[in-house]
């Protein structure tokens, strides 16, 4: 196997045993971008020379007998829209072009610290709005199973450059499923963490009370690690949750005798692929012959998690984005006065989507409509939550598809929004009820993968790991990988 197919913990090793050194390692990869970069187009920015002067001072540290992180000298990459201190961060938009943060988002001290070596920021949909990556305002991204189709979004940049080799992991950012839908397209794992174990703060925002950072992964175990290594209270994050941080590496056993999961039936209906449907069934077949006990189960109020969500993210939105006006940093196109020049620059700043989702979020909250719109919605979360509430009583974990379709061809929904909204039918309501919850490769249908969600209840990533582990020590999906 190439050095850049390793899973990050294989590279790590190899760094701790001194097989390899870690400006060798991120020359590897930086070659590897070189190779492919052209085809898959998985990032924004890239950061050669940083990268070689944090592996060089990795290395040093490593001959001077220091203790170093466990992720000290593997090579990662960064959704762009985490901030980054003396590094640019777009979010894939004309609005943010040319804005460098004067510090680091807490994920990103965290893996500072850890010692991985940041190779660059990847590309995404516009502030994290859309399921394709072809929302970006720069270019889109390919998938690399196949170059003609999307890597699923807002993540894409992210999984597509774990996926093709150009980094052993990568963050993204969470707010409906965009980093396990674009796993599920890429062939990746990603994982949703519960909302608040994974601090925000240094994340550009999109819609606050459902967002969340989570990583990109080869493989289970190296998303245990990454999960370890960015988890914590942050106090200047207010919704932080100031509990401990499990070891998340010691629940990576092969073991799910007994455990108990459940098949929602709405996640299995109208919509559904039916190649995708088949392979996830055969995966839940898997997991009954590995020991667990697996039946179908309801979660009857499912149908309104889409609906709902479309009112509460871009409600959010339109609040969040309000601070770009021109006025403070970022773009701005000159007016003949202060109305005229917010006009301008937000007309010109910002993407057809985000100025589809900024309308929609403003009329939702806009009097006389705030009742019968944005609080129902409300409700309606209030709703899915006591649903998910409900079948943990009953279930240890929930089993459902990632993505109702495999990865579509680039340019197919580009004109059809609600087709594409669809993409995120069977994640959204995990956001809307803050639930952690994982995607991995459980097969392919049409040649290209198809991902297993596993859903458990808040801050119950042990048990997601658990699950996972088994399933993929026992399938070996995750040694699969495409030829670009």
């Amino acid at each position: 196997m190439e050095l850049f197919y390793l899973s990050a913990h294989e590279a790590a090793r190899l760094l701790q045993n001194k097989e390899i050194s870690a400006v060798e390692l991120t020359r590897e990869i930086l070659k590897r971008i070189e190779q492919v970069e052209d085809k898959v187009k998985a990032f924004v920015t890239l950061t050669p020379e940083k990268a070689l002067e944090q592996a060089k001072a990795v290395d040093e540290a490593r001959a001077r007998g220091e203790n170093l992180g466990p992720l000290a000298g593997v090579p990662m990459a960064l959704k762009d829209n985490l901030c980054t201190e003396g590094i640019r961060t777009t979010c894939s938009s004309k609005m943010l072009e040319n804005w460098i943060p004067p510090y680091d988002a807490f994920v990103v001290r965290k893996l500072r610290e850890a010692g991985a070596i940041l190779v660059g920021k990847c590309n995404m949909d516009e502030f994290a709005m859309g399921s394709s990556t072809e929302n970006s305002r720069f270019f889109p991204t390919r998938n690399p199973w196949d170059l003609d189709r999307v890597p699923g979004g807002s993540s894409g940049g992210s999984a597509a450059a774990v996926a093709a080799g150009e980094a052993f992991f990568a963050l993204g950012s969470d707010t409906g499923g965009s980093i396990r839908q674009p796993a599920s397209f890429c062939g990746v794992v990603g994982l949703k963490p519960t909302y608040g174990r994974v601090s925000r703060y240094g994340l550009v925002a999109f819609a606050s009370s459902l967002d969340q950072i989570g990583p990109l992964t080869r493989d289970v175990t190296d998303c245990a690690l990454v999960l370890q290594a960015i988890a914590g209270h942050d106090p200047l994050d207010s919704t932080s949750a100031d509990l401990p941080v499990p070891d998340y590496l010691a629940a990576l056993r092969q073991d799910i005798k007994g455990l108990k999961i459940g098949v929602p039936k709405e996640y299995f209906g109208p919509g559904m692929d039916r190649e995708v449907v088949s392979v996830v069934r055969q995966a839940i077949d898997r997991l009954s012959d590995l020991g667990a006990f697996c039946e179908e189960t309801s979660l009857p109020h499912t149908e309104y998690a889409l609906p709902a969500y479309y009112l509460v993210a871009p409600a959010e939105a339109s609040s969040n984005l309000a601070r770009y006006d021109g006025v403070a940093y970022g773009f701005r196109l000159p007016g003949k006065d202060v109305v005229d020049m917010y006009m301008k620059t937000r007309r010109e700043g910002f993407g057809a989507e985000v100025k589809r989702r900024i309308m929609l979020g403003t009329y939702a909250l806009s009097a006389g409509y705030y009742d019968a719109y944005y609080l129902k919605a409300l409700k309606v979360r209030t709703l899915i939550r006591r649903d998910f509430d409900q079948a943990f009583e009953k279930y240890d974990v929930l089993v459902t598809p990632t993505s109702p379709t495999v990865a579509f061809r680039l340019g197919e929904r580009v004109g059809d929004p609600l087709a594409m909204y669809m993409s995120d039918l069977c994640t959204i309501p995990v956001n809307m009820a803050g639930l952690p919850a994982i995607s991995i490769p459980c097969g392919f249908a049409q040649g290209l993968p198809v991902g297993l969600q596993i859903i458990a209840k808040p801050f119950a990533e042990e048990i997601l790991f658990r699950v996972a582990y088994t399933f993929e020590q026992a399938t070996g999906n995750f040694r699969r990988w495409p030829e670009i």
